[in-house]
């Protein structure tokens, strides 16, 4: 009797104790896949968008990326980066455990790369077209969508990969350009921010599972707009639409992860709160001259990297660009863009890339 009623107890314990073990394994998985996510974060990165994230797509005979004194700090020669060294993008995929991936344009030079994924991204470009004829984002992911049918990558390189989107403003300078209205504006900040959306759907379908798109960066401290003040304030103006941008782009990105399956994730990168505090935190991160640009041309018609017809420079060069946020009027050194990516580690959107 005693031994039917052991019998009777420990059948009645078995789902329990099943219970208990399966939650021990539940535990020891989830620990285990953690383990692994440790072990192995993206292998790839594949970039799209403007000059904050092109590392040598735009051609070499247009003025900036290609041409002195460009890259100056890295790699010591203009390299077909928009700065006098590394951006944000080179930080990323470095955060990454990648070397920077190569552009498109040069894939067939540097074959070895490809395996850290591909940069779409082209200087002056948008969403939509802008005065420059390099291609535009739709087009960019046009040619992703080209080698993936040309089986460069397969399918679980996509889901083993991490995609950025850079819409830095190019949009709303050819608005600008072109005389847009300042009432129409609001409406075409709706629809730079629907059409990047449909971007970031079109980039999951070809099959990337972890998506990011900058926030836009505040406009109204860029050079251009804290000229008129010495380049002492930043235009609050500019920056006022800046946030209607960003805050139109956080809902539709919260929609699209509210809506998303298969453990697609759409993160944004905070680049106004992130550019924001290193400009208002500038002896943080060792930079003095906080909106007055590195580079600069000499009279009204010249640039950064301008020469005259004898081939003269017709641009100066400030004496430390590691002390320097902004290199040209529209891009940051690359001190600028290690400060930023510095703090927005610490606002931890970019361990999410990794996990």
């Amino acid at each position: 009797m005693m031994d039917s009623h052991k019998q009777l107890f420990s059948l009645s314990c078995l789902p329990l104790v099943l219970l208990l073990l399966s939650g021990q394994m539940g535990l020891q998985t989830e620990a285990r896949l953690r383990r692994d996510k440790l072990k192995y974060p993206p292998k790839k990165l594949f970039l799209f968008g403007d000059s904050y994230a092109d590392t040598g797509n735009t051609r070499r005979d247009v003025p900036g990326s290609w041409k002195e004194p460009y890259g100056i700090t890295f790699p010591g020669k203009s390299a077909g980066r928009f700065s006098d060294g590394r951006l944000l993008t080179d930080y990323i995929a470095k955060n990454l455990g990648l070397k920077s991936p190569p552009p498109y344009k040069l894939r067939k030079l540097i074959p070895q790369h490809l395996k850290y994924g591909m940069n779409f991204a082209f200087g002056a470009t948008g969403v939509f077209d802008t005065s420059s004829t390099n291609p535009n984002m739709t087009i960019q992911i046009d040619f992703f969508k080209q080698i993936i049918e040309e089986e460069l990558y397969t399918a679980s390189d996509l889901s083993n990969s991490v995609a950025y989107v850079s819409v830095a403003g190019n949009d709303y300078g050819y608005y600008s350009a072109t005389n847009g209205s300042a009432q129409g504006l609001p409406t075409f900040i709706a629809l730079v921010v629907n059409q990047t959306t449909k971007n970031l759907i079109r980039i999951k379908g070809l099959g990337v599972k972890k998506i990011v798109v900058g926030g836009l960066q505040p406009l109204g401290c860029l050079p251009p707009n804290t000229a008129s003040s010495s380049f002492q304030r930043c235009n609050s103006t500019s920056n006022n639409l800046v946030v209607l941008h960003n805050n139109l782009l956080k809902q539709a990105v919260t929609k699209l992860n509210q809506v998303s399956k298969e453990n697609s994730t759409f993160i944004i990168l905070d680049l106004y709160d992130s550019f924001m505090s290193v400009l208002n935190h500038t002896s943080t991160n060792n930079i003095k001259d906080k909106l007055k640009p590195c580079c600069v041309g000499i009279g009204s018609q010249d640039f950064c990297g301008s020469v005259d017809e004898k081939n003269l420079k017709t641009y100066k060069v400030c004496d430390n660009p590691k002390s320097a946020f902004f290199w040209d009027v529209f891009h940051p050194t690359q001190a600028g863009w290690h400060a930023v990516y510095n703090k927005l580690q610490t606002m931890g959107a970019l361990h999410q890339l990794r996990f």
